[in-house]
């Protein structure tokens, strides 16, 4: 008597990927439709709610996120060009440079890392890591692998 409710369930799951393989067909994200997404998703007051117990705190988690998410393309000390993004013919730029257009703000880093570009960064936020985290990796990246921004007090 049990076999009958296994058999029915074994034919239904076959015709469903029957199914499936006719009617289906997979096809990834426009790069530029996923950016112009989350930038629309994009507000400076979704951090706002984020609180760190010390600065040391949050470039701690920081570089934590930074090395899991960041370092294979950017590098350990930020400076891209990597093997992995040249095997990739990724133009990976330098977050340390005196003139990285990003570096003037910790909202503009942040912006960024949410945001991705067309030309290959990810989405992070939309999929990819918290805003905590975001938050974070883009301290790390201001305050510890910029040392030109430690006079700047820190802060957001």
């Amino acid at each position: 008597m049990r076999r009958a409710p296994v058999v029915l369930m074994a034919v239904v799951s076959v015709a469903a990927v029957s199914a499936c393989k006719n009617e289906h067909h997979f096809e990834p994200p426009n790069r530029q439709a996923q950016v112009r997404e989350a930038n629309m998703l994009y507000s400076p007051a979704l951090f706002d709610t984020i609180n760190w117990a010390s600065d040391s705190a949050r470039a701690l988690d920081g570089n934590a996120v930074y090395a899991a998410k960041c370092r294979r393309c950017h590098g350990p000390l930020g400076e891209g060009d990597t093997p992995y993004a040249n095997e990739r013919d990724l133009k990976v730029p330098s977050l340390v440079e005196r003139d990285w257009p990003f570096a003037s703000s910790l909202d503009s880093v942040r912006h960024t890392v949410f945001v991705g570009h067309a030309q290959g960064m990810p989405t992070f936020g939309v999929a990819g890591i918290t805003l905590r985290e975001i938050d974070a990796a883009s301290y790390y990246l201001l305050y510890s692998l910029r040392p030109d921004m430690l006079g700047t007090g820190g802060g957001s």
